[in-house]
């Protein structure tokens, strides 16, 4: 069933956290020096994986009283994220301006509070530790529920977990309940932390690179593996400023790690968001590129925007600063895409050197200054769980 052209939803304020910094200046500083956020990984003195990974500084806050009961890594992040670039205030002030039942809560997350857990087996290989809580940590729908009640909104609220298309999909969600009336506002993000079980999982997928993860370069051998927070407040409104114009969703339903090989889940997706924002292809400035560096999902995604946009439109990944933040990847891309707009300028695909001689679609591999007004971002997950998003003013 094809649906017409959807109302735009006002982006009144918008923040991420991402292991360059916490907020959107020292993210964008980072983005125009051309400096990524990755090390080689540390975590938790793991000595037996050679890997980089983008850590997020500062998680070793304290949560307010009356989130206490909440307190994991991924409910940290959260928290610093939303203190940046008034995000708190701003969420806060519309939910006294519409009232706590009107404000919906949409996030995403891959893992969530999971390190919560394997702490917990650390500790205590028979029971549990007495500490130890399921429901407020490791839980996929804890941090919608923490931002929920940090936030003190009473609307709906949902947790999304669909690997790394999850805070892509919470626009479109979040669009659905408004247009529904179910909502007036809805606070959307996404946040996913570092933890053993991806770093070994997907090291046990041959997946991870032992170098910084090079998006679409011939050489590329893999993902980084990073953690970030991100938000952002949607609202009715025809005032100038940032909008979502469109979203697009489908499933690939072709493998359960693998894209389809010609990205036709990918194609699809884009298509919808294109439709939905009532744009031509030639309309977007911009590609924020899913990107994750592995030689199945570059390829699958190069050739399913070339299809589509052939090979003029300026494309890049920006894994290579943050690392694959996984369930947080959709919001911290938005993120990049509104600040895109913002500053007129194109994030190039870092760390790229040689593009596959297979892709024939106008990578970036140095940074452009130039008018920007549409952009689109891509987030395609494990089964094919696929959401691109269009942003840009009026």
């Amino acid at each position: 069933m094809i649906f017409g052209k959807m109302i735009p939803l006002h982006i009144t304020n918008y923040t991420y956290t991402t292991c360059l910094g916490a907020g959107r200046q020292a993210n964008w500083d980072a983005l125009r020096a051309g400096v990524s956020g990755l090390k080689p990984c540390d975590f938790f003195q793991i000595t037996d994986l050679t890997t980089w990974i983008g850590e997020v500084a500062g998680l070793d806050l304290i949560l307010p009283q009356h989130v206490q009961d909440f307190d994991c890594r991924n409910n940290r992040l959260a928290w610093l994220a939303l203190q940046q670039d008034d995000f708190f205030t701003a969420a806060t002030t519309a939910v006294a301006r519409y009232g706590a039942p009107r404000v919906g809560v949409f996030i995403g997350t891959s893992t969530s509070g999971i390190h919560q857990t394997e702490l917990a087996y650390f500790e205590n290989h028979g029971s549990l530790p007495e500490w130890y809580n399921y429901r407020t940590t490791h839980n996929v729908s804890s941090v919608a529920a923490f931002v929920q009640q940090a936030l003190g909104t009473s609307g709906p609220m949902m947790a999304i977990s669909t690997a790394c298309s999850s805070s892509a999909k919470v626009f479109a969600a979040a669009q659905r309940a408004i247009n529904a009336g179910l909502c007036d506002a809805a606070i959307v993000g996404g946040v996913d932390s570092l933890c053993l079980t991806t770093l070994y999982g997907f090291h046990s997928l041959q997946l991870v690179s032992p170098d910084k993860c090079k998006p679409f370069d011939r050489q590329r051998s893999g993902i980084s593996i990073g953690e970030a927070g991100g938000f952002a407040l949607l609202e009715k409104s025809d005032s100038a400023g940032l909008y979502l114009l469109g979203y697009g969703e489908s499933g690939d339903a072709y493998h359960m790690s693998s894209p389809h090989p010609e990205g036709e889940g990918a194609q699809l997706a884009m298509a919808a968001a294109l439709h939905k924002a009532g744009l031509e292809a030639g309309a977007i400035d911009y590609i924020n590129l899913h990107g994750t560096g592995t030689q199945a999902n570059d390829n699958a995604e190069a050739k399913a925007v070339q299809k589509l946009f052939g090979s003029t439109t300026p494309a890049s990944s920006t894994k290579g600063w943050t690392g694959h933040t996984l369930g947080a990847a959709g919001i911290v891309e938005a993120c990049i895409g509104l600040d895109a707009i913002t500053h007129d300028y194109l994030p190039q695909n870092l760390h790229l050197q040689e593009p596959d001689e297979d892709m024939s679609i106008a990578l970036l591999k140095n940074p452009r200054a130039q008018p920007v007004t549409r952009v689109l971002s891509n987030s395609f997950g494990f089964g094919g769980s696929n959401c691109s998003l269009i942003l840009g003013s009026l």
